[in-house]
Formats: C-alpha cells, structure tokens, sequence
C-alpha cells in the first residue's frame, strides 16, 4: 500500500476513534500524578501554573466555541459521525484563519489539563502524542476535502494554516455567532474538562493526605457544572429552545 493511501486509512480509522483519546490522559494520569503528587516549585508559583492551566483550557473552549457557533450544518469541520460529511468547503469566519480550529481548541482543552499535573514531561509527552495522532485525522479529513471540492480546496489551504492560525486572509463568517448552538453542542465537552480538572486535583490530594475531602473547591466547580449540564441535556431532547434552522 502506498504510504498516501497508508495514511489516508489510519487517518479514517483513528477518526472514528478519536473520542477515546481523552481516556489516555485519565489512563497516564493516576502514575504522573503519583510520582509528582508533592510539586518542586513553591506553592506561590503553584497558583500561577494553576491560573495558567485553567487559562490555557478556557481558551480551546473560546476556539470550539467561536467555531461552533458561526458554523452552519453540513459544512466541513464540523462532523460528528464516523465518516467524513461535507455539503459545502467552510473557508470563513475563524476558517479562514486556520483549516482544523477544532483540533487546536481540543488540544487547548485537554493540554491545559496537562498542565494542571504539574509535570512538563506529561505536557510534552501528551503533546507529542496529540499531534502524532491527530496528524492522520487531519490527512485523511484533507484528502477527503481535496477529492470533493478540488481546486477550491487547493486554494484555501494555501491561504489557510493547518493547526497554526494567521489573521492576514481573515474573511468574515456569513452566519452570526450562536450561543443557542454552542449551548446545544458543547456542554458534554465542558463537563469533561472540568471533571478532568477534579479527578487531578482529588487524586493528587489524596497521595499527599491519604484521605477524600468531599467539598474541595474542585468538587463544587464539577457540581455546579454537572447541574448546568443536565439542565441544557433537558432543553435539548425535551424541549425545542436551543434549536436553529441551518445550523448543525
């Protein structure tokens, strides 16, 4: 087989995996955790990786959020399925700026969790890990762009990054931001985030302690966003209030 093609079919297979990917963190975790469970560096410079942590999550919430919210359904970018859909080449709004904005806010997300472990070999580890892995999704996901839409898609990848945004083709998306679409789509995303956040925070205290404090700070955060959650999960399949015409 050749390695195009090699690529092409490792890239579609991991595709319809790549929701397992987060497991690996909570796998490879509960060892990093143990082993830097007492960090070297003072605990004034531990609030500061903490900020910096939530910071770097929040802001791949910011990036899945922008591009959730102005595009419409049945674009490329946007598919949930197993196999890749596009009805038509999304090259606006933050795609005008970067072809897999989605990646890069699932990297933020999750590599601000990273962080939060306290361990820089974790960080490079994961990332290293992130790219190999994505890298094949991202090939596969083009080359399915490139046969469909051809010579528009040549052109947009030429004026667009990868995974690295530049603003100097920014183009203004047709469709307005949603927050309906990013409440609707997005929450399960959230929740895992910050359960994540909780699941360091309490195992990290109880290989310091060798105990369980229910009403740590983490834990309250994880409550509260668990009762948001299934409050929009009822919107969405009882009710009709988040839904739009024309968005996916």
């Amino acid at each position: 087989m050749a390695l195009i093609h090699s690529f092409e079919k490792s890239g579609n297979f991991l595709f319809k995996y790549r929701s397992y990917f987060p497991l690996l963190l909570f796998v490879l975790a509960v060892p990093v955790i143990y082993f830097t469970a007492t960090p070297i560096i003072d605990p004034q410079l531990q609030l500061v990786v903490i900020a910096f942590a939530i910071l770097v999550s929040f802001s791949g919430f910011v990036v899945r959020a922008i591009t959730i919210g102005t595009t419409p359904a049945g674009t490329s970018g946007r598919n949930t399925k197993e196999g890749q859909v596009a009805e038509e080449l999304n090259t606006r709004g933050i795609y005008s700026t970067i072809r897999h904005p989605l990646y890069l806010g699932n990297y933020l997300m999750w590599i601000g969790i990273v962080i939060f472990t306290f361990n820089i070999w974790f960080v490079m580890v994961i990332s290293l890990a992130y790219w190999l892995y994505y890298e094949r999704i991202m090939f596969a996901e083009e080359r399915f762009l490139e046969k469909k839409f051809g010579q528009q898609y040549m052109d947009w990848s030429l004026t667009a990054p990868a995974f690295i945004p530049s603003f100097k083709n920014y183009k203004s998306s047709k469709m307005i931001f949603s927050i309906k679409s990013v409440l609707r789509r997005e929450y399960s995303g959230v929740l895992a985030t910050v359960f994540a956040f909780a699941f360091i925070d309490n195992l990290r205290f109880y290989f310091q302690s060798q105990q369980f404090e229910l009403y740590r700070t983490s834990n309250i955060v994880l409550a509260i966003t668990l009762i948001v959650v299934l409050i929009l999960r009822t919107l969405k399949h009882q009710s009709k209030i988040l839904n739009e015409k024309g968005r996916s």
